[in-house]
């Protein structure tokens, strides 16, 4: 390749990998010849000389893969120009699993790790806080120091609820997943905010049949029904969903419904289709694998917490038109 770009193998090294002094008529005619020619770089040979392996760990214990897909794409997207591959360990909720895996991962020399899971406010069941390479928490409970992405669960809660309340909804019922759960908290707090405390919060579990039994619930007390319902997920909203229409509730005439996630399969085939709040996790992933990137090349970053604004998808379970439209 170097012989066909007219210039010694050092330069055609040093144009390709962007270092080193030369005319930038040389270098791009060097790249432009090994791009016609189909040149790549020898992988090992490019990790000895820059003393990196261009690939990323991702651990999470989010086997199901709800949250981690989504977190995963982010960070693909954000590192394959980069020339940095990521390669994924679930290791469920088991330490001695979980250590193996990260022992391969050192052992493997990869450039850094990015911690994921399935809730904002629990670790993996093991210790990243001492290791040679740098690490980045996404969506899971990162250590003192660390750096942490993770979605705004107040903003997002709060678009739910400003929304009901600006297509005219007044009596707005909250129903949720466990009450231990920090997101949980933190989405009833941004409920009571904008809408007072005048209906209580339900707390149940992440399904669609506490979804269905919390509109028994609520249907079966004396005096004004709601006529709108923020939903702590999809899954909930769906089986809202489900009990308004065995009672004859007209969805979204009667009732205006909200979920959270933007869980494409339970939302777009809830009947009607969901108004939800999307938590951005592609997004979320993408700043973690430039953030993992930065501290693997050696630049600083501050170490904290960001939180990243959720979005509202808005379709035909609440009416009204969506943000800007």
């Amino acid at each position: 390749m170097a012989s066909a770009a007219g210039v010694s193998i050092s330069t055609a090294s040093k144009a390709l990998n962007d270092t080193g002094r030369m005319g930038a008529e040389t270098r791009e005619r060097v790249k432009r010849i090994a791009g016609e020619i189909g040149y790549r770089p020898n992988a090992l040979a490019r990790g000895l000389l820059s003393k990196r392996s261009f690939t990323i760990g991702l651990l999470t214990n989010d086997t199901y893969g709800r949250f981690t897909l989504p977190v995963m794409a982010g960070i693909s997207d954000a590192l394959v120009d980069h020339g940095v591959s990521v390669f994924l360990c679930a290791i469920e909720d088991d330490p001695a699993l979980a250590q193996t895996h990260v022992d391969a991962m050192l052992d493997k020399q990869v450039d850094g790790i990015i911690a994921t899971g399935k809730r904002l406010d629990k670790r993996l069941p093991v210790d990243l806080s001492n290791l040679h390479v740098p690490v980045v928490y996404a969506f899971t409970e990162g250590t003192q120091n660390s750096v942490t992405f993770r979605s705004d669960d107040e903003q997002g809660a709060k678009l739910a609820v400003e929304w009901l309340a600006m297509i005219g909804r007044r009596r707005i019922a909250h129903i949720t997943g466990p009450e231990d759960f920090f997101s949980v908290r933190e989405r009833a707090g941004a409920y009571h905010q904008v809408a007072g405390h005048r209906e209580p919060v339900l707390y149940g579990v992440w399904s669609e049949s506490w979804g269905h039994e919390a509109v028994e619930q609520l249907w079966s007390r004396p005096g004004e029904k709601p006529d709108g319902l923020f939903c702590g997920n999809d899954q909930i909203a769906r089986g809202a969903v489900d009990a308004l229409r065995e009672r004859g509730v007209k969805v979204p005439q009667d009732v205006s419904v909200i979920g959270f996630d933007n869980w494409e399969i339970v939302a777009a085939q809830t009947r009607p289709p969901l108004t939800t709040v999307d938590m951005e996790l592609k997004e979320l992933g993408r700043q973690a694998g430039l953030t993992v990137l930065a501290l693997a090349e050696g630049r600083p970053v501050e170490p904290g917490v960001r939180k990243l604004p959720c979005r509202l998808i808005v379709r035909q379970s609440c009416g009204g038109r969506a943000p800007g439209e």
